[in-house]
């Protein structure tokens, strides 16, 4: 399996436990970057600036892709550009939610 594909599946284990869906179906992981040397770069938001797992959700964030045999070095990117909005959401992040 490709790395990104392996740190997508991976991310998935990751759940925003307020709402109980995982931060990828939930739309909040921007963008995943890998170097030549593995070295990977996740981009990321949270559903509101003053969540209070913020800590929780981007070190499991980390937790997750550092597990992964290939990955050298995480570095998990905070953003709030674009701001996060329902319209992200996979569909079955919509239906984890009953839309």
């Amino acid at each position: 399996m490709e790395l990104q594909n392996k740190i997508i599946e991976a991310l998935k284990s990751v759940y925003d436990p307020e709402l109980s869906i995982n931060v990828v179906d939930l739309g909040l992981i921007y963008n995943v970057e890998i170097s030549e040397g593995n070295d990977v770069t996740v981009t990321m938001t949270l559903t509101t600036p003053g969540c209070p797992l913020h800590n929780s959700i981007t070190s499991g964030v980390r937790y997750c892709v550092e597990g992964i045999e290939e990955v050298r070095n995480v570095e998990v990117n905070l953003v709030w550009e674009p701001a996060w909005s329902p319209d992200k959401m996979t569909a079955d992040g919509r239906r984890a939610l009953g839309r």
